[in-house]
């Protein structure tokens, strides 16, 4: 069948086709989850550029069939590149991880047949993607560091007007505290404070 054998030639329209499910998956996996859940415009122009420039390596890889051994080479020096102006945080470099891991497989898998297997195996890695967010962002707590300077409500008796009057003063639905340093000859206190975005 033509469908079969079409995205297993080294052909430029099979790399177009390719290219083109690439591009798909990448602004789904980038703009769609990534932005929506971490709202940081800052990488969305290296996680874009990364996947192309990743997908065409591949390609040319894989069309001149170089050996495993120089492919692997030569990825090992690209893995050892580091951004060193900025921090990525885990999930940043997990979303890294996953683009490239998006390119490669689009640009070199040929699991029969290969239209329906690269359609389940990128909606498989997008799937998995946002449930997890979605999990994450209605379990996970955010923290702030917040100088408070009534002690008195410390006292663990006093702990539902405690979480009332630091829910007042930061405008967060506060849940729990974790007490990080005392000053007493200040009478103030360094808290962790707990709470949910959504």
């Amino acid at each position: 069948m033509f469908s079969d054998t079409f995205l297993t030639e080294n052909n430029l329209i099979n790399l177009l086709v390719r290219f083109s499910l690439n591009l798909v998956v990448q602004f789904v996996m980038i703009r769609l989850i990534y932005y929506r859940f971490s709202r940081k415009a800052d990488f969305l122009f290296s996680f874009f550029i990364m996947g192309i420039v990743i997908f065409f390596i591949c390609s040319i890889l894989d069309s001149v069939e170089l050996q495993l051994g120089m492919a692997l080479g030569l990825f090992a020096v690209f893995s050892i590149l580091r951004f060193r102006t900025v921090n990525y945080s885990v999930k940043d470099m997990t979303y890294i991880f996953a683009i490239i891991g998006i390119s490669v497989v689009n640009s070199l898998a040929n699991v029969p047949p290969p239209i329906v297997s690269a359609l389940i195996i990128n909606g498989l890695i997008l799937c998995f993607t946002i449930a997890l967010e979605m999990y994450i962002s209605h379990s996970a707590y955010v923290t702030l560091v917040v100088i408070y300077d009534n002690l008195k409500l410390l006292k663990s008796e006093n702990d539902p007007e405690l979480l009332k009057d630091l829910s007042e003063q930061t405008g967060k639905n506060i849940e729990m505290i974790r007490i990080q340093k005392f000053d007493i000859s200040r009478g103030i206190a360094e808290l962790e404070v707990f709470f949910k975005t959504r």
